[in-house]
């Protein structure tokens, strides 16, 4: 938990990736440093990976990170994730998502960086093996097949040099939860690839960092 100087007008939550398998927090701690400078009170949650956890118990983790850290710190929130987290952050303004309705109505938004939104394609990868998706998880797990909450307000980020997937799930869950009353937005970041569209949260001046906590 990283705290500014005075008091915070809010909480930005940041999800990391790793496709629910790799990495933890501290590799992404750097990153906080943009919403920090602008005030901002910033979490970096960690949580139990694959093959030990399962995405539904992912998710459930980072609902009850969210909910914990709510209650220590005042004002709204804003989520974030990339890759793996964009899914995690996005399933935490799903309908049914689990969220205490009091911490639910403060989320203003969610900023989804690079997210995956369909799991079902993912049953055919070698690193199911890790994830042990089946039908029922895969569809279950996928905000795309999902309801938003209502009011849900969220920002899809994705870098124009992603690999083709990752364009076409960041259309799609604009596309769907569009015609579903969500307030969606899709920005496609000219010259970023996976690994470096997420840089810019770390600058405090970026469109990045605007988009989440503006």
């Amino acid at each position: 938990l990283f705290l500014p100087e005075g008091a915070a007008p809010g909480l930005a939550i940041f999800v990391h990736g790793g496709y629910w398998r790799a990495y933890d927090r501290d590799v992404w701690s750097h990153l906080a440093a943009g919403p920090l400078a602008r005030g901002w009170a910033v979490a970096m949650p960690g949580y139990p990976l694959a093959p030990e956890a399962r995405v539904a118990e992912i998710t459930r983790s980072i609902c009850e990170a969210v909910t914990q850290i709510a209650a220590a710190i005042p004002g709204p929130i804003v989520l974030a994730g990339h890759s793996a987290g964009g899914h995690l952050a996005v399933r935490q303004v799903c309908a049914g998502s689990g969220l205490p309705e009091r911490t639910a109505a403060r989320v203003r938004g969610v900023l989804a960086i690079s997210g995956l939104f369909d799991l079902r394609p993912l049953l055919r990868l070698a690193l199911n093996a890790d994830l042990r998706l089946d039908e029922g998880e895969a569809a279950s797990e996928s905000p795309a097949l999902l309801a938003p909450r209502a009011g849900a307000r969220v920002h899809v980020w994705v870098g124009a040099d992603e690999r083709p997937e990752f364009l076409r799930q960041s259309a799609l869950i604009a596309n769907i939860w569009t015609g579903l009353r969500a307030e969606m937005s899709l920005t496609v970041a000219p010259g970023r690839h996976h690994f470096d569209v997420i840089a810019p949260l770390a600058d405090p001046a970026s469109a990045l960092v605007s988009a989440l906590i503006d």
